[in-house]
């Protein structure tokens, strides 16, 4: 199986409190396993809240919704040993 690496890494973002947010990672292949997103160091998963989804097979999107002051901090994608933050 190939190393996935991250071709386009994730940018920091600024938003008013109750919009929607999205953040978008590149990888090198499709497929890619052994993916995790985190908010705070706390892993998120697909929910109401959190919408995670993949496009064209590389590009890693994460969908925070009507963020609140709580979701301020670091937001991290890693796959494998590879991880992307902002």
């Amino acid at each position: 199986e190939p190393d996935v690496t991250i071709v386009s890494g994730l940018k920091d973002m600024v938003v008013f409190e109750g919009d929607d947010v999205t953040f978008r990672c590149q990888v090198s292949h499709e497929n890619a396993r052994d993916v995790e997103w985190k908010l705070q160091d706390v892993a998120l998963q697909n929910n109401e809240m959190n919408e995670i989804s993949v496009e064209k097979g590389k590009i890693h999107t994460l969908t925070l919704r009507k963020v609140t002051e709580q979701d301020i901090g670091t937001v991290t994608f890693r796959v494998g040993p590879h991880t992307s933050t902002a």
